[in-house]
């Protein structure tokens, strides 16, 4: 609860929240701004997790001259992408706690920045090690990034269309990473793998300059900065993040790490996103290794295959949206007052599921010299948009699973867990395809992915009743759903990194 001293000719002097939440009439809330200003600060978010996103796949492009200029191995030059992720995957752990005590406008200008200062520094590494630090540091700071940008999408547009806006967020981290190697073949060819890092920066400049005015949109942080404003105290409720470093550990860390073993819930999603970020980042090092070997493509030709990833994530933001809109209306939630019942949030991980298991033996059996090299390209299409659409319904079903806290440790376990197991598998993804060959290597991904078909199905049939008995759980409102999620102050997407509010 918020208390202030009212300032009778300011009627928004008092604001009448409470906890993260903002009085739907109150005139600074951000989901009551004009449309051109939520746009704003949606495309700021989007642009600064899309130069970092790009920033992580960037040095795929550059991997053979990184091996031949530092004299390495294909594995140790490929950790420029692994340890870029290793380094985003702690950004889940501390950025609420940043956001909690800044707001999101300080944190996106400040990381940025020094995100930038890194890629620089690997751009001019004289040795792999310097390479290894810079392209690390790069991700711990540029991270928060990729894990604010769920949290401005939250404080600007309704949960009544989470799905949607879940679906459009991620487009930034999907069609980031994707265009780095459309982009940079050409580059690379023309240059050296130091313009993968020079590209990468002036993609961050233009994002930053984009970004010089936006908005705060935390509300916690707009009701300090104006009880500041107006001269009055303000006392909020407590952050759900914690306030002691203790607390910060617990709900960020410890917690997290307990619901990996004792939440059947969280386990299950958390395996199937560690498979699903897994596979879709080893495509950066797979793909044009294979197209090369298979059908003597070159490092452009490699490249340009990846706008089939891009179509493919932009096909699971259009039916993502068209799923959502058809469960709401399904469900007789024709405005914002009304919601359907949460678990009809997991349609977009149902279908998508199907589509997962199914490009992975498509590509498996179809990356050969004797079938034309569109056929295992498209495979690839696919694969991301089942990809982005599980993620999508996986995680905006978890947005609001369990009460503030309980979300917050479950979404910060989610994105750190499918980030680092997408910084794992590319170390050693060429191995498993020259030592059990293509269509088998990718085979044993395919039958765990049928294998988790089963996830979303049972979430969707009995997920209510797997959180009534959590421990993390309070008793469930009347229309069977918490609705706490949307007050949580967790930043994580890429990717997209969980949530933040």
């Amino acid at each position: 609860m918020e208390s202030a001293s009212p300032d009778p000719k300011n009627e928004s002097a008092m604001p009448p929240s409470v906890g993260h939440m903002m009085s739907p009439t109150d005139p600074d809330n951000p989901q009551k701004w004009p449309a051109q200003k939520k746009i704003y600060a949606s495309a700021v978010a989007t642009a600064f997790a899309f130069a970092v996103a790009f920033g992580i796949t960037s040095l795929t492009v550059g991997v053979q001259g990184v091996m031949m200029q530092f004299e390495v191995s294909m594995t140790v030059a490929i950790l420029g992408l692994s340890l870029n992720l290793f380094g985003i995957s702690f950004a889940p752990i501390f950025t609420p706690h940043l956001s909690e005590r800044f707001g999101r406008s300080p944190v996106y200008l400040v990381s940025l920045p020094i995100f930038a200062l890194f890629i620089l520094g690997a751009a001019y590494s004289k040795n792999f090690g310097s390479l290894a630090v810079c392209r690390f540091f790069a991700g711990l700071f540029g991270g928060p990034c990729l894990v604010l940008i769920e949290g401005t999408f939250a404080d600007v547009w309704s949960a009544h269309m989470t799905v949607t806006y879940y679906a459009f967020l991620s487009l930034a981290s999907y069609v980031g990473a994707g265009c780095a190697p459309i982009i940079l073949g050409y580059v690379v060819d023309a240059e050296s793998w130091r313009w993968t890092q020079f590209v990468t920066l002036m993609i961050a400049f233009a994002a930053y300059l984009l970004g010089i005015g936006v908005p705060e949109t935390y509300p916690r942080e707009i009701l300090r900065a104006r009880a500041r404003r107006l001269g009055y105290e303000i006392k909020l409720a407590k952050a759900e993040s914690g306030v002691t470093l203790a607390e910060m550990a617990q709900t960020t860390l410890f917690t997290p790490l307990a619901m990996a073993v004792t939440e059947p819930v969280v386990i299950m999603i958390t395996f199937y996103l560690c498979l699903n970020f897994a596979v879709l980042f080893q495509w950066f090092i797979a793909v044009p290794a294979v197209l090369h070997l298979t059908y003597n493509f070159s490092l452009q030709q490699a490249g340009l295959a990846f706008i089939a990833a891009v179509v493919g994530a932009l096909f699971s933001t259009l039916t993502s949206s068209l799923i959502e809109r058809f469960t709401n209306r399904m469900n007789g939630c024709t405005n914002l007052a009304t919601m359907a019942p949460l678990e009809y949030r997991l349609v977009p991980s149902i279908v998508g599921s199907l589509g997962l298991f199914a490009s992975l033996f498509w590509i498996g059996f179809t990356a050969k010299p004797t079938v034309d090299h569109f056929v295992p390209i498209v495979g690839t299409g696919v694969y991301v948009w089942s990809s982005m659409s599980i993620l999508t319904g996986l995680v905006s079903y978890v947005f609001d699973a369990y009460p503030a806290k309980g979300t917050l440790s479950a979404l910060t376990l989610m994105a750190s867990a499918r980030i680092l197991c997408a910084g794992a598998l590319p170390l050693v993804i060429i191995q498993m395809i020259m030592g059990l060959q293509g269509k088998w290597a990718y085979s044993v991904f395919g039958f765990i992915a049928v294998a988790m078909i089963g996830a979303p199905l049972i979430l969707f049939q009995f997920g209510a009743r797997l959180r009534a008995r959590s421990r993390h759980s309070e008793p469930i409102m009347s229309n069977g759903r918490h609705m706490m999620g949307h007050q949580v102050d967790q930043e994580m997407q890429m990717g997209n990194t969980g949530r933040s509010h």
